[in-house]
């Protein structure tokens, strides 16, 4: 592993309550990369994700993003990722449109978002949809709605935990494809899916082989 990666991780070592879930992890990841995460249920694939993204804090081990312990950077790594898990994060008694124009107002960078609120609606097949109240959408629809919010932030590292949960298969093409366009323009991804997908230049990673203490 090089020290000049944009994101890396070394000997890292997560826990669910007092059982080693895994230990002596490492990754890399650059600009254009993308990994996905294998490994049978119970191994703490989300766990890693969570730890990852800061969202939990790992027993031991190193995670850089530009060469900094993300621990260091704290709400400067959290304007860099964007986590999208189990739960889709909708607000249900505000519409399509209104859920990512607010993410705009309280998560984008800089001056404007990255894709307007239609485009990205579109994108992601809602468009006809956007006055629609999040309550009323199916759970694929929601997690579509979960999805263009990616489109709108501006965030080069995505940590994607089962994100074709609930999308048919013409649904996940097409978010396969918003991962490549991501990738093609110097964005980083990891992701966790059951399902198959298809992303060229995408490299499996088995988290089994870092799993040897199980109970």
């Amino acid at each position: 592993m090089t020290s000049h990666s944009l994101f890396s991780v070394r000997g890292l070592a997560c826990a669910r309550g007092d059982r080693t879930l895994f230990a002596g992890l490492s990754l890399q990841l650059d600009a254009g990369e993308a990994i996905h995460v294998r490994g049978p249920n119970g191994l703490g694939k989300t766990t890693l994700l969570r730890a990852l993204c800061g969202l939990s804090r790992p027993l031991r081990g190193d995670v850089r993003w530009r060469g900094e312990r993300t621990s260091d950077l704290a709400e400067e790594f959290a304007a860099e990722v964007a986590y999208v898990g189990h739960l889709n994060g909708v607000q249900g008694e505000l519409t399509a449109a209104e859920n990512l124009e607010r993410a705009i107002r309280v998560f984008a960078r800089g001056p404007d978002a990255a894709l307007g609120v239609a485009a990205a609606l579109d994108r992601v097949g809602l468009a006809r949809l956007a006055g629609k109240p999040a309550r009323h959408l199916s759970q694929g629809q929601k997690r579509r709605l979960a999805l263009a919010r990616l489109l709108v932030l501006r965030r080069p590292l995505w940590i994607l935990d089962e994100p074709f949960t609930a999308l048919d298969v013409a649904a996940v093409a097409s978010l396969s494809s918003l991962i490549g366009e991501h990738m093609a323009g110097g964005g980083l991804a990891l992701i966790v899916s059951h399902q198959a997908f298809e992303l060229p230049g995408i490299r499996d990673f088995d988290l089994a082989q870092f799993c040897k203490v199980r109970s």
